[in-house]
């Protein structure tokens, strides 16, 4: 700094220390690196705390209405219920308060009931009550999450409140087409392809280009609907083995599952049942996927535990992991009340049912082979 002259030089000597304070503000002191793998393979999330609150104050949780109480299960007084037949009075009235709310956004009963008859399937003029038809058959998927999923949803669970955010149609919901396709393969019909990794040529596993166009598409989605990167649930160093991932890759894996089952068995099989208005461009049913359901955060609200405080949400006698048979009811009649839903046509592609919930091994057992139903 010779050129300078010796008032530039103390004022450049007096910035420079005002400079490094600047940048240390800048550095967000809120923002923590938290390592999920080995040192050195850039196995590691990046959290900003502020970002996070900021996001969190959009979440509108709704208050969970007063506790019915202690009453016994049943016998209800009304007709024609078909799922929350295994509660108390107490509890069958603040849930359904409480879905009105969740899913209507105003607590209005008619969304889904003919108030004229409240036991009725079909409106004043004699069309079906899809709506009630719908919900119904949502209230059995729920249950059959938080009961059969809990590897996926742990102990926070969903309620309907967690996709519908208080409006009628969820986020993230698709239709079949040409933009689709990896959706339509990996979540409603078939299992991810991954090559083979054995030395000597094999033809037990040929994946085309299209299929590891669908593979790369299917985890930006996921990406994207937890707003996370790549190592979030794999390791970079080694992106095939399951040994060496992060936990949240089997949290994933069994999320995968969750959504062929909820895909293939509670909402393409309502497609009779929706008017045209609700359908897509090939007549499909709308169907769901991580954003659905995510929205964006790497945990559902992020992780607001709204279905603690509805057990008629459960799905499982209690909230440690607990088999459910229905609240109160025996073995044998837990599945006596079934949907008439149920029974509805098939969906346009043929159902293929989730070939095991069990975890997927791990080490080098878990690749090399051919079709897997893995992420």
């Amino acid at each position: 700094m010779s050129f300078l002259t010796p008032t530039c030089r103390r004022l450049v000597a007096a910035a420079i220390p005002l400079a490094m304070l600047s940048l240390g503000a800048c550095g967000d002191a809120q923002t923590d690196s938290v390592q999920v793998g080995y040192r050195g393979t850039a196995m590691e999330q990046n959290y900003d705390h502020g970002d996070l609150k900021a996001k969190f104050a959009q979440v509108k949780i709704p208050t969970a209405l007063p506790p019915a109480g202690e009453s016994p299960p049943g016998p209800l007084p009304w007709q024609n219920v078909q799922v929350l037949n295994d509660i108390s009075v107490g509890e069958f009235n603040r849930t359904m308060v409480a879905m009105s709310t969740w899913v209507a956004g105003t607590g209005n009963c008619a969304y889904c009931h003919n108030i004229a008859n409240l036991a009725s399937d079909t409106l004043p003029n004699g069309k079906p009550l899809y709506t009630k038809l719908v919900a119904r058959r949502m209230l059995q998927m729920t249950r059959q999450i938080n009961g059969q999923y809990s590897q996926h949803v742990k102990n926070t669970g969903v309620t309907c409140y967690t996709c519908h955010m208080g409006k009628p149609l969820p986020n993230g919901l698709w239709f079949y087409s040409s933009q689709t396709d990896y959706l339509r393969h990996y979540l409603d019909r078939d299992g991810a392809r991954v090559v083979t990794q054995q030395v000597t040529p094999t033809n037990m596993n040929r994946s085309s280009v299209k299929q590891t166009e669908w593979t790369y598409a299917l985890m930006m989605s996921q990406s994207r609907s937890l707003g996370v990167n790549c190592t979030y649930c794999h390791n970079s160093r080694q992106f095939a083995s399951w040994k060496e991932a992060p936990p949240a890759r089997v949290t994933a894996y069994h999320g995968i599952l969750m959504l062929r089952d909820v895909n293939q068995n509670y909402l393409s099989p309502l497609q009779p049942v929706y008017p045209a208005v609700r359908l897509g461009a090939q007549g499909d049913a709308p169907k769901a996927q991580c954003v659905t359901c995510h929205n964006g955060a790497y945990k559902p609200l992020y992780g607001a535990q709204m279905v603690k405080d509805y057990p008629a949400l459960w799905g499982r006698a209690d909230w440690n992991g607990v088999p459910f048979q229905g609240l109160g009811m025996p073995a044998d009649t837990a599945t006596a009340a079934t949907d008439s839903t149920a029974k509805l046509a098939t969906p346009a592609l043929p159902l293929v049912k989730a070939s095991s919930s069990a975890a997927p091994a791990t080490g080098a057992a878990s690749v090399g082979t051919g079709n897997m139903n893995r992420p």
